[in-house]
């Protein structure tokens, strides 16, 4: 077989994981965001001062050391004892933050249910998108470790997308990115429509030339290259970027004619018609076992052309989630329930699931059908609860600790504005990681997807040890993240659409 054909055969045939491990990764991303934070805390009380020394290279590496290299030795070789791995971090995150409790509260405040009842009557800043944007860029970051990775050895077949049916780690990616996309678009953000109807949908086709491009350019150069190819995940022809597209412009149209408020419901309407679809017609048959990809373009790409609709569904979805959780809100006790109502959405959909997987047909990414999008947005909403809760951690030792200027998505709300806290806060933001990714988040997908197609290319991935596999991996995603941070720094964002 050629080395092409291996490297096909290697990413194909897969079965996925179980739904409880998929959940497990949930954890991880959230607990290394408040051990970054505490680092910080522990530093300013220390040395009275932020941000670290020599700060442009050291908030990097600590970024870098504390959120992104867990991310990568978790879905390669600690992938084994990753239960572990996250019991051994939250205890370590615990301690850390019992210390500054004790440490810094006054001995006639420190009873335990004072201090969390006045905290949770506590105002928050509220015109900041809250932890929404944490997850985005954690779902862009897993993304782009995931897309190397699953061509070494090292990654756990289990983690890699599945042929058929199945819940492997990248196919939830898949349906996370579509989810992330809809929490901040302009209909969830309640961005007025100008003009007329006929007319912003015209502005959304034009809006999405960037993805066709980055579609096309990603079709021509997977056929001149000869580069491997999983035809079975999208088709021949069709590749994320055009499914990216056609989903942002039917959503645009849906939304111009109906109210985003309804958005659950549309969604439920067309992924309950689609399955309706998939058993009562030929068309499950057709997509998982026709073969004849030469008769036509539907032939070719058929997986990439239907599994459209679920992920329209699942756009859809993370509208309504979007509506919801940007309504502004003062107080910790509202974000709170706001957290809690996430986490009880989760259980229901995991719920429906369950029902689905019994009574119809197990998860498939590649129909995309009602138990994939169930699967998608109750994971999403989970993934979405833990972060949430993470910086409500945050913002609690920032609290007691006085160290305002930490990175979180809330900050407290302060009666007067203090220029030189603002200044110390915006310097922060400015060295933070995330921040980073978040402001050319497309740039950094495009720079992955680069980097990978090179790194393949250059190396005989499949043949590679696993430390070897792993030193690559951190060097990869080291690149990618020092470019995304120093056009932050600078102030440069890459937008010319």
């Amino acid at each position: 077989m050629s080395q092409r054909g291996l490297r096909e055969a290697f990413i194909s045939n897969l079965n996925g994981t179980n739904l409880p491990e998929v959940a497990l990764g949930s954890f991880l991303s959230p607990v290394c965001l408040i051990n970054r934070g505490l680092i910080l805390i522990l530093y300013h009380q220390a040395k009275g001062t932020l941000p670290l020394p020599l700060p442009l290279i050291s908030h990097l590496l600590l970024d870098f050391s504390v959120i992104i290299l867990p991310l990568i030795f978790s879905c390669t070789i600690l992938s084994s004892i990753l239960y572990e791995v996250i019991i051994s971090l939250i205890l370590v995150s615990a301690c850390v933050i019992y210390y500054i409790y004790r440490t810094n509260s006054h001995p006639s405040t420190r009873h335990p249910k004072t201090t969390v009842s006045t905290f949770l009557q506590s105002h928050v800043q509220f015109n900041q998108v809250p932890f929404v944007t944490v997850f985005r860029v954690f779902v862009n970051v897993k993304t782009a470790i995931s897309i190397l990775a699953v061509d070494f050895s090292v990654f756990p077949r289990r983690y890699a997308k599945t042929e058929t049916y199945g819940t492997g780690v990248m196919d939830f990616g898949v349906g996370a990115y579509v989810f992330a996309n809809a929490l901040v678009c302009p209909e969830a953000r309640r961005k007025n429509i100008s003009g007329s109807k006929v007319n912003h949908i015209t502005k959304q086709l034009l809006s999405v030339w960037p993805l066709v491009v980055l579609g096309m350019g990603r079709l021509v150069s997977v056929k001149m290259t000869d580069y491997q190819e999983h035809v079975t995940e999208y088709g021949v022809h069709w590749n994320f970027f055009f499914t990216l597209a056609i989903v942002r412009v039917v959503a645009s149209m849906l939304l111009a004619v109906l109210p985003a408020s309804q958005s659950w419901l549309i969604s439920l309407l067309i992924i309950g018609l689609y399955q309706f679809t998939l058993e009562t017609s030929g068309l499950k048959e057709f997509i998982i076992h026709n073969n004849d990809r030469e008769k036509d373009f539907l032939h070719a790409n058929k997986e990439g052309i239907f599994s459209v609709v679920g992920y329209v569904a699942i756009y859809m979805a993370g509208v309504q989630v979007g509506l919801y959780v940007m309504q502004p809100r003062s107080q910790v006790k509202e974000w709170l329930k706001t957290l809690l109502n996430l986490l009880f959405g989760s259980f229901v959909l995991y719920s429906a699931l369950y029902a689905c997987q019994t009574l119809v047909e197990p998860v498939s990414r590649r129909l995309s059908n009602l138990p994939f999008f169930l699967w998608s947005v109750a994971q999403s909403l989970l993934f979405m609860f833990c972060l949430g809760v993470a910086d409500m951690v945050l913002l609690f030792s920032k609290r007691t600790s006085g160290c305002h200027s930490v990175p979180s998505s809330w900050s407290l709300h302060k009666k007067q504005s203090d220029s030189v806290s603002d200044k110390k806060t915006g310097e922060m933001e400015r060295l933070c990681l995330v921040q980073a990714v978040s402001r050319n988040q497309l740039l950094f997908f495009l720079l992955a997807n680069v980097m990978t197609g090179l790194t393949n290319s250059v190396m005989d991935t499949l043949n590679c040890s696993n430390s070897f596999s792993v030193c690559i991996l951190l060097l990869y995603m080291f690149m990618n993240c020092l470019v995304i941070y120093v056009l932050h720094f600078c102030g440069i964002t890459v937008k010319f659409w």
